[in-house]
């Protein structure tokens, strides 16, 4: 069977880094080929210089039998190659069909035709099962549907080789199962795809072969159905990974955070949060299960000071904190590690010195009358850059723009971690992280849990919430509908809650 993609020995390098090193590639026609590694492992690089992002320093591309040179994205298009990107590249005030139209705008005359743009977009949309409406405008349709408008550029400009970086990092489990069958329809159809991920479970369902990269070199590339998942997790991170957490039972003690009769609007103005209490004891880890859009981004909003609170009380350690400032709930106690660490987590124009001392930097020994310290900020990074394996390149002088994203998460998690807050919520804190990262993330919260601090875990992953959490509350249009020790529960019974089935009066609150 033939190659339609062969990535002989390329070579790219960074100031300070090698992201990929000697590496190959080789993708079969008609298959779904996984490239699977850690965090900066170079799997983004490399699909990048393909999809002619970048120059390689050395090494040849081959599509379709022939070598070629891509010098930039539009090389690629006529090359048959399209990718979706992890962060959207989507004009928000735009409709659907203006954005997959963008530089190839059909006229009539000298107009714009956009009815017939939106008729082909709408045949493919149904060719596909996308269900898309061409006339829908970005900024009102989802994230998963945002993606699939993403997957109609491709299909537009008649790509047969399809690059997929990251797809489920944003969605939730209900858009990752019909993003899989997207995938698989897609396969029947003849495409040929590279799916960039790190999650295990999702590349046995869809993939055929994977190719292993790590630390920006080759490992090695396995038949899927021959590959057990513990393998595999072994080839990417070097070493046995743990999927169980280990975790000694819980000792809770007083009530760290109490929330009473909470309500928060939306940026609609709409109700987010209806009523909901909630209690986290110290030496706890409090997990909140819910689908996206049930207030949980509202919720932690408005106990870490982003949003106002409409009525209702938050207090940590018995101290009524509901209407401090952002910094000073900080100050009073409370880490966050946020859902978005772009918009809330970093400031992607400074250095990774100065994200360290975000909450700190006017406090000794990081300034002293009103001047920064640079030397004592450069020793606090390098001892968390070591500590938490954060791997920067440049390190504290690092942009913390040029990191990968599981590195500015590591980063954002040291600085939380290492403050020692009395309250540390933890807001999807592995989404598109890879296995050996998620491991060691969530040793770091049950360490805090160990240490006698009160954690509060917000995330979509089930698994994530059953395996780390002591108790659980499942989040449901803005209320917390049921509360149990995880041990008495199961994926079974949250999915069902989750869903606003089996609404019962909440147990253990």
């Amino acid at each position: 069977m033939g190659y339609v993609i062969e990535m002989l020995n390329i070579r790219k390098e960074f100031p300070g880094i090698v992201a990929n090193d000697n590496v190959t590639l080789q993708v079969r026609k008609g298959e779904i080929h996984a490239l699977l590694g850690e965090n900066g492992a170079g799997k983004s690089t490399l699909m990048s210089v393909l999809f002619g992002m970048y120059q390689p320093e050395a090494g040849k591309i081959i599509v379709n039998e022939k070598e070629v040179k891509i010098t930039n994205p539009n090389v690629a298009n006529e090359l048959g190659i399209g990718m979706v990107h992890q962060h959207f590249k989507l004009v928000e005030v735009f409709s659907v069909t203006e954005n997959i139209i963008l530089g190839l705008e059909p006229t009539k005359g000298i107009h714009l035709d956009i009815n017939k743009a939106a008729k082909r977009i709408k045949e493919l949309s149904d060719q596909y099962g996308l269900s898309v409406d061409p006339y829908a405008l970005i900024q009102d349709i989802s994230v998963g549907m945002q993606q699939r408008v993403e997957i109609l550029k491709m299909l537009y400009r008649n790509a047969d080789i399809l690059i997929f970086d990251e797809p489920t990092a944003v969605l939730t489990p209900q858009e990752i199962h019909e993003l899989m069958s997207i995938m698989k329809r897609l396969k029947a159809e003849g495409k040929s795809i590279v799916l960039i991920t790190h999650k295990l479970k999702e590349i046995k369902e869809v993939a055929d072969r994977c190719t292993v990269l790590r630390k920006g070199r080759y490992i090695d590339t396995v038949e899927l159905k021959d590959t057990p998942e513990h393998e595999m997790a072994r080839l990417m991170v070097g070493r046995e990974v743990n999927f169980k957490v280990d975790k000694k039972e819980a000792k809770a003690k007083e009530t760290v955070l109490k929330v009473t009769g909470l309500n928060v609007l939306d940026n609609r103005k709409l109700p987010a949060v209806r009523s909901l209490n909630l209690d986290v004891r110290a030496g706890e880890i409090f997990g909140i299960a819910g689908i996206d859009g049930n207030g949980q981004k509202e919720l932690i909003e408005a106990i870490t000071g982003l949003r106002n609170i409409e009525s209702g009380i938050v207090e940590l350690n018995g101290v009524d904190i509901t209407k401090l400032s952002v910094r000073h709930k900080t100050e009073s106690g409370i880490g966050h590690i946020p859902e978005d660490r772009h918009k809330h987590g970093l400031v992607l124009d400074y250095n990774l010195g100065e994200n360290m001392v975000l909450q700190t930097y006017y406090k000794e020994p990081f300034s002293s009358n009103g001047l920064l310290n640079k030397d004592n900020i450069k020793t606090y990074t390098d001892r968390l850059i070591q500590e938490f394996d954060v791997r920067s390149g440049q390190g504290a002088i690092t942009p913390v723009r040029s990191m990968s994203g599981g590195n500015q998460q590591k980063a954002i998690i040291a600085r939380e971690v290492d403050r020692s807050p009395s309250l540390l919520i933890a807001s999807q804190p592995t989404r598109g992280l890879d296995v050996g990262a998620i491991e060691y993330i969530h040793g770091r919260l049950i360490a805090e849990r160990d240490k006698g601090k009160a954690v509060l875990l917000v995330s979509f992953e089930l698994d994530e919430i059953l395996n780390v959490s002591d108790r659980v509350g499942v989040i449901y249009e803005g209320s917390i509908v049921d509360v149990d020790e995880t041990a008495n529960t199961n994926e079974n019974q949250l999915g069902l809650l989750m869903a606003g089935s089996a609404k019962g009066g909440v147990k253990g609150a």
